[in-house]
């Protein structure tokens, strides 16, 4: 019995996100009884896809702050201003990954660098890839959808009022709920070796 050592093709890919058929949304306690979710409309980015070696792949998102949308313009105002994401001096939040794992269920852990204002700090997202499908113009696209939590105030979004009962108005404590559909835009190949 011999073993041989043959070439093989491995791809990875390149993938832009479609803004149309992507939310990046947010849940917070509001008082502490109820919770506001809200949005954020301007998102873009690039992923790379490595299926064979998923710590080869990465994505890079740029968020615009003043995208924000809780549905009360009011408090969208409020969340533009100094007091929270200051979206005027600050104008985009960024994602960058520093680590991607795959689970043996095909999900994947995708750690990475969120950056609110001028503060930097690791965000963790469990990802579920939701399929791949060809679309009527031809293009390949993608789906993924993402959960993660952080604090606010390791952002330094510390605005808060204490409430008369005790507690305070703005909970500290952030769901995020990420839906993505990406539009593949290259596909490279490279030669790696089989053990057969």
């Amino acid at each position: 019995m011999t073993t041989a050592i043959a070439p093989s093709r491995a791809t990875s890919t390149t993938w832009e996100i479609d803004p149309a058929h992507t939310h990046v949304e947010f849940a917070v306690k509001h008082m502490m009884i109820s919770t506001v979710k809200g949005r954020f409309g301007d998102v873009k980015g690039t992923i790379h896809l490595d299926d064979a070696e998923p710590a080869n792949s990465s994505v890079d998102v740029t968020i615009g702050a003043a995208s924000i949308d809780t549905r009360q313009e009011q408090r969208d105002g409020h969340l533009r201003s100094p007091d929270f994401f200051d979206a005027e001096q600050y104008p985009a939040m960024t994602f960058r990954s520093k680590r991607v794992t795959a689970g043996a269920d095909g999900d994947l852990r995708i750690v990475g660098d969120l950056t609110i204002r001028t503060i930097v700090k690791e965000v963790v997202l469990d990802v579920t890839p939701e399929g791949r499908r060809r679309d009527p113009w031809g293009k390949e696209r993608a789906g993924f959808s993402a959960k993660g939590k952080l604090n606010r105030r390791d952002f330094g979004l510390t605005y808060n009022q204490a409430l008369e009962a005790g507690g305070f108005l703005v909970g500290d404590d952030i769901k995020l709920s990420v839906d993505v559909e990406l539009v593949q835009t290259a596909e490279v190949e490279s030669d790696a070796l089989a053990i057969a």
